[in-house]
């Protein structure tokens, strides 16, 4: 008897929180499952996070735990703080869902506060709008009523206020009237669940506990690249992470906003008065025709090189296989392998505007967007964040394009034409999934057919993809094209490099796109490392600057990582300052070929290669 009555008794304290809190567990867990099911994208293949229902009752039940161990008189004070924030905040991150398709992210938040005061209020004035007012906001506001009505009992019967309210709400310790074991069977449900939702969720918890404790906002980028991240699936936790993001992302931007200040330029010879650096996206040399591809994906480039103006590099790798990562390394002038961080040193076209050239930008991918992914908030924040970007571009366009070849236009419209010295970077979409968005379908060439006597051991859906794939990095060829013709009446060079590589079902590899959680073997670096990299160079500039065109000949087999991008670029431009470093220029003779190319900061290609070639 006596264990009976312990056990009664533990039950009946596990069900104490719910029944201190009772509306506040069963609205808070209704507004979170509501929530799930409100910002769920309109979609067949659509679905809510499977541990949803258990899951969310821990949460609930932890907040209920922390109310009922504060004194009486501040519970309901703390509760409706509570009420407060979770309502504001869901109903903001279903208003984000509704007008930007996206609940809150780190880019939004950071949107929000560039917001002025009008912007502000014509915010609060569009949520009040009838066509918002009966969205899918409607809902939560909906719930919001309910529980109002509930809390004042306006419409409760004389009879449910004394028996039920009085009873259980206002004096727990009597227990459930007239069900004396009714407190320890909710007591022990409460503890099954509880258990089953521990036991389900632990994973999820210890991924959101390493999302959460990243040291730099690659980090927790690269986090989320695992298959099994954190799922963040309440929005008070997204709106935490969004604050944790820009909290790790500022951290960055004022070491390079201290090292923008710093920056100097001794002098500039202006060797190359037109320098034009195009970033392509997703594209590994593997599906260049001009790299020895089976299919005709290249042919522009195969004439361009063909008339000895355009010199591919024969062995040239990124440093990550990631667009974020990419950018961070290449854009700045530290190197992999050097001290500090890659935020500890100045942007070259900090540089070169230091240096008196005009800079121009046009991105198809990194400008500040309400619905935006982690990947592009980590690559695009410090190109973004306006100081830095005004330190960085003279130009730069406002809009995405869904085609790449819209980019032209941009940059036609904001072309200066009496600027004399000129730095331009465009940074293509390319091949970024999903590849049969990525090129006009009037441009088709491949199609699944084309490839049953190349690739017979692939399905016909995967053959379907590859067709993608192909026909994007063709029409990537068009574009590249298009851009050169642009200068190639002008004294002027053009570099050409794609951020990393792309898996398309290579071998019997099986997949697409890339592995990021995977560690780096040779298969993988070959694909998603070994990159196109190609240096052309307009009849003028060929003309007038022969040496350097006999430079890039000499060095076109040399083994070269795009971090170093910018010691190149450098050089080309003459610009002295302390930070170029001839070691990396693969142009140089002191340029240090010996260096060991680290691919993600722990593989290094140049090993993974030999011993795969020797094992073969």
């Amino acid at each position: 008897m006596k264990i009976v009555n312990l056990l009664r008794r533990m039950f009946e304290v596990v069900f104490l929180p719910i029944r201190l809190n009772a509306l506040f567990f069963v609205f808070m867990y209704a507004l979170g499952i509501l929530s799930a099911w409100l910002t769920l994208p309109n979609t067949s293949w659509a679905r809510v996070y499977d541990n949803l229902y258990l899951e969310m009752l821990l949460e609930v039940y932890a907040a209920c735990v922390v109310l009922a161990l504060l004194p009486r008189k501040f519970r309901a004070v703390a509760r409706a703080v509570f009420y407060v924030v979770m309502y504001a905040v869901t109903l903001v991150d279903t208003y984000c869902f509704v007008k930007y398709d996206s609940t809150i992210t780190p880019t939004m938040l950071l949107l929000v506060d560039e917001t002025n005061g009008r912007e502000a209020r014509e915010f609060l004035t569009s949520t009040l709008s009838p066509d918002v007012m009966f969205s899918r906001v409607g809902w939560v506001l909906l719930l919001i009523l309910v529980h109002i009505l509930v809390v004042c009992r306006k419409w409760w019967s004389r009879y449910v206020k004394q028996t039920f309210t009085r009873e259980i709400i206002n004096n727990p310790a009597k227990g459930l009237p007239n069900m004396p074991w009714g407190a320890p069977v909710m007591g022990l449900l409460t503890t099954v669940l509880l258990v089953w939702g521990g036991i389900t969720s632990a994973h999820n918890k210890v991924a959101t506990v390493e999302l959460m404790t990243g040291s730099n906002i690659g980090d927790v980028e690269h986090t989320l690249t695992a298959k099994d991240h954190a799922v963040l699936f309440t929005p008070m936790q997204r709106l935490v992470f969004s604050v944790y993001a820009n909290s790790l992302a500022s951290q960055q931007i004022d070491k390079l906003i201290a090292s923008a200040d710093k920056v100097q330029v001794d002098s500039c010879s202006y060797r190359s008065p037109e320098i034009v650096l195009i970033i392509g996206e997703s594209l590994g040399r593997h599906h260049s025709q001009q790299y020895g591809y089976f299919m005709p994906t290249t042919p522009r480039q195969i004439a361009r090189e063909k008339s000895g103006r355009l010199v591919p590099f024969t062995d040239v790798v990124s440093c990550w296989n990631l667009t974020s990562f990419v950018f961070k390394n290449v854009f700045s002038t530290h190197v992999i392998g050097q001290k500090g961080e890659w935020c500890d040193y100045p942007l070259f076209p900090e540089l070169f505007r230091k240096a008196g050239y005009h800079v121009t930008f046009i991105t198809n991918q990194f400008l500040p967007k309400a619905k935006e992914a982690v990947y592009d908030f980590s690559g695009g924040f410090f190109l973004n964040n306006p100081v830095l970007s005004k330190a960085q571009f003279d130009t730069r366009n406002d809009s995405l394009h869904r085609f790449d070849e819209d980019l032209l236009r941009d940059y036609d419209r904001l072309r200066q034409q009496d600027k004399k010295y000129n730095l331009t970077i465009f940074h293509l979409l390319g091949q970024h999934v999903n590849y049969r968005d990525r090129f006009p379908r009037n441009q088709t060439k491949f199609y699944a057919s084309s490839y049953e006597d190349k690739r017979p051991e692939l399905n016909d859906n995967r053959r379907k993809i590859l067709s993608f794939y192909d026909n994007a990095v063709l029409y990537n060829d068009s574009v590249v094209d298009q851009i050169i013709q642009r200068f190639e009446n002008r004294d002027a060079i053009v570099i050409y490099m794609p951020d990393h590589g792309e898996e398309c079902y290579e071998e019997t590899r099986g997949f697409i796109c890339r592995n990021h959680s995977s560690a780096i073997d040779y298969p993988l670096a070959k694909y998603e490392f070994e990159i196109p990299f190609w240096i052309y160079c307009s009849p003028r500039y060929a003309h007038q600057h022969p040496e350097i065109y006999r430079e890039i000949v000499a060095a076109r087999n040399r083994k070269y990582m795009t971090d170093a991008l910018p010691h190149l670029l450098l050089y080309l431009a003459g610009i002295h300052t302390p930070y170029y470093q001839a070691a990396y220029n693969v142009l140089s003779p002191q340029y240090d070929e010996g260096r060991k190319r680290i691919l993600k900061n722990t593989a290094d290609y140049d090993l993974l290669r030999l011993n795969y070639l020797q094992k073969k």
